[in-house]
């Protein structure tokens, strides 16, 4: 699953809030320790975690659905096929916001019906008990067709037309109980037919092809669909409304791209690049995908993210659709990842499925890995992992924290698996992975993932199962040396200095725990955090050409260095997940080469050290005196790391007397970079250039830069008069700075283009720019906006957070979130309760607010809200270390730097 906007797992990795301080202990727990720590066994159902008793087990689902989209409600009826594994008098399964009726075991068994709200189940007791062996179970039951994505939703979309409704699932973790009574937990799989009735001018589509279909009135029609292979009931899909589809065949498997009317052919690039991806991991993979049918469905609201429903990925529209009207180029890129992470799913998660949520990273941490594999196959210009830097980095702030968690980490029930989804499971995950390929061998690897595809086709598994098929195909231990970064939380930093010889160089490492923790009280914990102790594989060598060392690092190391003086760079081309820190001389020289670095190796040594500075382990000036070292024509992710850390202090220094002078140091920085590209581009509109013109754009925009910001809005004028006259790929930054800026008349005419848009991605870029307007009465208008049914309910949370954060109204959005926090919990379902109010939080970094996060009770309603809260008041803790400790002397070193100047 893929989620953004509201969500978990940003897609844009590179503004999000880490900081702070605290040196680290340098003990090192003996590897005994690690490895005695390793409990994990292979899969077993019988051991395997869950809430759900395993007396009794579905084989197979036979469901019967009657949605009705305009009353929004669902009533049906199933046949389940139950093995009985042991005498039992109860019969427990899962349902929530639901009623049942005609509940039957071998149409004759009539048991008593419990159900529990808190613990979503219903109990069906028996006075005798029913027999082991096979049995029937027969339901009928009645629920809801949610307005947020959880169960079956609704999406009300424009059109020509007129508003039009659609409706679609979204299950995963654990909401399949919200449609039918089921055993929601992925280690009960089952096999599913569907039967569905809807309106004659729907198209319905399910995981798998549609046998038949009949009328049973003028009105409706009844649709078959075949019955599916063994699956987790999280990965069900079922969707409906006046869609349309195309197609294309490969390798005997249809896949298509399914769209509301009138924009199936913005599916194309989609359909292209799926039929690409499918033998391409047919291959991969050694185990073709097995069903007839893969469906690519748009859904124009609920969610918005992709979910990777077996044979029926369901997809938010603008992150599946392209349009070359309304769309940027570039956007390929983002399509294409999405995409290829959800295919990824088919056979990681779908085919072999974790058997409880602890080993979630088995499903994410591997399709997030594939999704830059993939695109560096098809796509190398695109530079995947160079530019896709910014996960990992979003996963080493993550874990350097008190609050993180290993890969691999106990869930208890449903709303902490819903916490699960985060920067470790899959950035953590997809750069380790990424490390363990490298050092392993890609074609060992590939082999250990084909033993692992084969022995849990149709199954689940745990992490063990993974360890013991790459141990097979390496002929090595690789489970010691993987547990030690998936099954403890932390990020290892590495200490490197040279020292000389005579003329030779000897360089000794050394590991620590790298931490970032306040070392001022704001509502969080500032004690430090216990060591760990890993074995890190680490490439070192000598800038440019020259001999490189590849070692597994246990503890300490000493090894030659070539000639003294030569600098040596630890973590070769960016790979390892680990920071490193220098000795003052080894840093001196590594300083004075960074141009001569490979690109990877200086966005490394530039991200590490600003890492280091938010740790409290560097001066905060050290990082801004080596942005003057980089060159104007350095490559987009060297200046997307440096736009990413300006804007992080930028919104710091918000209402701070520092931010006048950091914005101008920050310009003298950018625009020279802006001029060199210019606001007319020259290469082709999907090149970094063009992505970091648009970046560039919006950062001096938001910096205040007036030349910029005049001719946004000279550009903007010009384009409500010829839509033409603006290139696509320059519509989002333009917007953008037009409306932080904007006054009455512009934020009216930002709303009117949202409202008479019905490109999705049209309606998001001007919605999102008027709601950037720094003017507290627009800021409230925009709010308004959220309760007076005008937004797509997709999008609200992203509007309240754009107002906290681009529109720089945090304490509005907090106050009009309290204030109405009932009508937005209808509207936006327990995610808003559990996950986005915690979320928004971490706009503010003071910490008072963490205290008023702490005291909302509905913030911690469930024992995920509590884990995500948790996290929200460690980063305002976090931020506020930071800016009380960062701002006032990167505010010296920029004045001091001014007043040197001739």
């Amino acid at each position: 699953m893929t989620t953004v906007l509201s969500q978990k797992i940003p897609f844009n990795m590179l503004n999000m809030r880490h900081a702070a301080a605290v040196a680290v202990l340098a003990f090192a727990l003996p590897l005994a320790l690690v490895s005695a720590a390793r409990a994990e066994a292979t899969y077993s159902f019988e051991t395997t975690p869950g809430k759900l008793p395993k007396t009794v087990v579905p084989t197979h689902y036979g469901i019967d659905l009657n949605p009705d989209p305009q009353k929004l409600t669902l009533s049906g009826t199933e046949l389940v096929d139950i093995e009985v594994r042991e005498p039992t008098t109860r019969v427990v399964l899962n349902a929530v916001n639901m009623s049942l009726s005609e509940v039957s075991i071998d149409d004759k068994l009539r048991p008593d019906v419990s159900l529990d709200a808190g613990a979503e189940t219903a109990t069906l007791s028996l006075r005798e008990p029913l027999a082991a062996g096979v049995h029937h179970l027969h339901i009928a039951f009645s629920a809801k067709i949610n307005p947020f994505a959880r169960g079956l939703y609704y999406a009300d979309y424009p059109t020509g037309q007129g508003v039009k409704r659609m409706i679609a699932t979204q299950l995963e973790p654990a909401d399949a109980r919200r449609i039918f009574p089921c055993w929601d937990e992925p280690a009960f799989k089952a096999t599913f037919t569907l039967t569905a009735t809807v309106p004659q001018k729907f198209l319905a589509v399910g995981n798998m092809p549609v046998m038949r279909e009949q009328a049973v009135s003028t009105e409706l029609k009844r649709v078959d669909f075949a019955p599916t292979p063994k699956m987790s009931s999280y990965l069900f899909v079922f969707a409906a409304g006046e869609l349309e589809r195309i197609t294309a065949v490969v390798e005997g498997v249809t896949v298509g791209v399914v769209t509301t009317s009138g924009k199936s052919e913005q599916g194309r690039f989609a359909l292209e690049n799926a039929t690409k991806l499918l033998s391409f991991y047919n291959d991969y993979f050694g185990i073709k995908y097995p069903l007839p049918k893969l469906d690519l469905i748009a859904v124009p609201g609920g969610f918005g993210g992709a979910m990777e429903n077996w044979g029926g990925i369901t997809f938010f529209e603008s992150r599946l659709l392209f349009d070359p009207a309304t769309s940027a180029d570039s956007l390929r890129r983002g399509i294409f990842s999405i995409l290829a992470h959800e295919m990824a799913h088919q056979w990681f998660g779908d085919l072999v499925t974790m058997g409880w949520w602890d080993n979630l990273w088995l499903n994410e941490g591997f399709a997030s890995w594939m999704q830059e594999k993939a695109a560096e196959h098809f796509y190398p210009q695109w530079k995947a992992w160079f530019n896709g830097y910014g996960q990992k980095q979003y996963a080493m702030a993550l874990d350097a924290r008190r609050t993180s968690h290993p890969i691999q980490q106990k869930v208890g029930d449903e709303s902490e698996a819903m916490t699960a989804f985060d920067g470790i499971t899959y950035s953590k995950g997809q750069a380790f992975i990424r490390m363990l390929e490298n050092w392993l061998g890609e074609t060992t690897f590939r082999d250990g993932i084909r033993r692992y595809m084969a022995a849990h086709a149709y199954g689940n598994a745990t992490t063990a199962d993974l360890w013991q098929a790459l141990e097979l195909a390496a002929g090595k231990a690789v489970s010691t040396v993987a547990a030690s970064f998936t099954e403890q939380d932390g990020v290892p930093l590495v200490i490197a200095e040279t020292n000389c010889n005579g003329r030779a160089q000897r360089l000794t490492l050394r590991q620590e725990r790298f931490v970032i923790v306040p070392t001022r009280s704001a509502g969080s914990d500032t004690a430090a955090l216990p060591p760990r102790h890993w074995q890190i594989p680490v490439a070192v060598g000598p800038i440019g050409r020259g001999p490189r060392s590849n070692l597994l690092l246990d503890g300490n190391a000493e090894i030659a260095a070539g000639k003294c003086g030569t600098p040596i760079k630890v973590n070769l081309g960016d790979i390892g997940y680990y920071r490193t820190e220098y000795g003052s001389k080894d840093l001196s020289a590594l300083t004075k080469a960074l141009n001569a670095m490979a690109p990877e190796d200086r966005l490394n040594f530039l991200a590490d050290d600003w890492a280091l500075v938010q740790a409290g382990r560097a001066e905060p000036p050290s990082y801004l005196s080596l942005l003057g070292r980089i060159a104007t024509n350095d490559q987009r992710a060297i200046w997307d790391q440096v736009l990413g850390a300006l804007a992080h202090l930028n919104r710091l220094a918000r209402d701070r007397a520092e931010r006048p002078a950091l914005q101008a140091f920050a310009r003298t920085i950018l625009r020279p970079v802006f001029d060199r590209l210019g606001w007319e581009g020259s290469g082709s509109a999907d090149d970094d250039d063009t992505l970091l013109r648009a970046s560039l754009i919006k950062t001096l925009g938001e910096f205040g830069d007036a030349d910029i910001i005049a001719e946004a809005k000279r550009r903007f004028e010009r384009f409500l008069q010829d839509p033409a006259s603006l290139p696509v790929a320059l519509r989002e930054p333009v917007a953008h700075v037009v409306g932080i800026s904007a006054d009455r008349p512009t934020y009216d005419t930002l709303l009117s283009l949202a409202r008479k848009a019905t490109s999705t991605d049209e309606r998001l870029r001007y919605y999102y720019a008027a709601a950037s307007a720094h003017d507290p009465v627009l800021a409230r208008d925009t709010l308004k906006l959220a309760l007076n049914g005008e937004l797509p309910i997709t999008i609200i949370p992203g509007m309240i957070n754009t107002v906290a954060s681009f529109g720089e109204q945090p304490e509005l959005a907090w106050h009009f979130v309290q204030k109405h926090y009932d009508p937005l919990f209808a509207k936006l379902g327990p995610s808003f309760r559990d996950e986005f109010i915690a979320h928004l939080m971490t706009n503010f970094s003071d910490g008072a607010y963490a205290a008023e996060l702490l005291q909302f009770a509905p913030a911690q309603a469930t024992n995920g809200g509590k884990v995500t809260t948790a996290r929200a008041v460690e980063t305002i803790a976090i931020s506020a270390d930071l800016k009380a400790r960062a701002l006032p002397a990167m505010d010296a070193w920029i004045k001091e730097q001014a007043n040197a100047r001739p």
